[in-house]
């Protein structure tokens, strides 16, 4: 493991697993152009252990951010291309039939597929049919693969970064809900501003020079993943992700003195579930380490909201009517749910907090 990551102080890892994310963003610069957002988010899924579904419309240099993370985090990379006539056993792997040639019997023989990597970019994963889906989906959840009754692990770490076009749906495959829910994050991907495009265009149309260093390796990454999970959440931020994603659930009673955000009961069909909670809570602990705090604040849960929620909220017909999206339902509960909760012993600790 490289020295950089082998302190003991708790203070001084955090130091040095921002110093390693500063170095991360510099080596994904040289090949992608702006994105700052996008590629906090994906490196934060990456620390969380999670996957992530990136949606963008074509030319958006989504393939090659997925390819460009993987070199510098010198782990191996699949690029599996989804399309209508691909099998479950075109991405798990197959049993052939081997003969060996000095006792001429025969015997079964496991090939493993283009998800036994590390890093999986699944191309446009709504044009293949839910079964090769839920193939994919499989390992994902348990990281592994059966084949003919035996279980073959996956490498770790192992991440899944799909990718979906939001604009061409004629032909494809939606994936349900229940299976949307399964990737910590949904990133968006939107069109770069005037100068931003005009660097694109620079380095496109010119000789280009992305030798990208790795800067972190498989074993530093384990680390970083177990720092976020024993990072400590104070409970009124663990209360207050709660209430948000609470207040998703139309129909379900709030808690006493809060108040549903309009919105909500006029947009959405159905809210999130449990994993929206964890998803919260796990990525704000990310986004704090990879900001260089120490402590997980109500900040952290409102700067991750977006990508951990948009997907894990339904939206009914009036919101297709009146072109409302889950970006603005989440902004609606950002401003309407208040950080601190009814009870006394819990605006005493925020007092203290905000005191302190």
């Amino acid at each position: 493991m490289p020295e950089h990551l082998q302190s003991a102080d708790p203070a001084r890892v955090i130091a040095e697993v921002r110093d390693a994310y500063q170095k991360l963003k510099t080596e994904i610069h040289k090949v992608i152009v702006g994105q700052d957002e996008v590629v906090d988010q994906m490196l934060m899924c990456i620390f969380c252990r999670g996957h992530a579904m990136v949606v963008g419309v074509p030319g958006l240099a989504k393939t090659l951010l997925i390819s460009t993370v993987a070199r510098t985090l010198s782990l191996g990379f699949s690029r599996i291309q989804f399309t209508p006539d691909l099998m479950p056993s075109d991405i798990t792997g197959t049993e052939v039939i081997e003969e060996d040639k000095t006792t001429g019997t025969r015997g079964l023989r496991f090939v493993k597929g283009p998800v036994f990597a590390n890093v999986i970019l699944a191309d446009e994963i709504n044009r293949t049919p839910p079964k090769t889906q839920a193939a994919l989906l499989e390992s994902m959840q348990e990281r592994h693969v059966t084949v003919g009754g035996v279980q073959h692990l996956l490498p770790e770490p192992f991440f899944v970064l799909a990718t979906q076009n939001p604009i061409e749906q004629e032909g494809t495959y939606p994936l349900p809900e229940a299976q949307l829910d399964r990737f910590m994050f949904q990133i968006l991907i939107e069109y770069p501003g005037a100068d931003e495009e005009l660097e694109i265009v620079r380095r496109s149309t010119s000789r280009r020079d992305d030798d990208v260093q790795a800067v972190l390796s498989g074993e530093d990454i384990h680390r970083v993943q177990g720092l976020v999970r024993q990072a400590p959440v104070p409970d009124h931020v663990i209360r207050y992700a709660l209430r948000l994603v609470r207040a998703t659930r139309v129909g379900e009673p709030m808690d006493d003195g809060i108040e549903r955000p309009k919105m909500v009961e006029d947009y959405v069909a159905w809210g999130s579930g449990p994993r929206g909670s964890e998803g919260l809570v796990l990525a704000a602990k990310a986004r704090a380490i990879l900001t260089g705090s120490e402590h997980v604040t109500p900040e952290h849960i409102r700067d991750v909201a977006g990508p951990v929620l948009r997907h894990r909220i339904l939206t009914n017909f009036n919101a297709e009517a009146d072109r409302v999206s889950t970006n603005e339902v989440i902004r609606a509960l950002l401003e309407k749910i208040p950080v601190e909760g009814s009870s006394g012993p819990e605006r005493r600790q925020m007092d203290s907090v905000l005191r302190g």
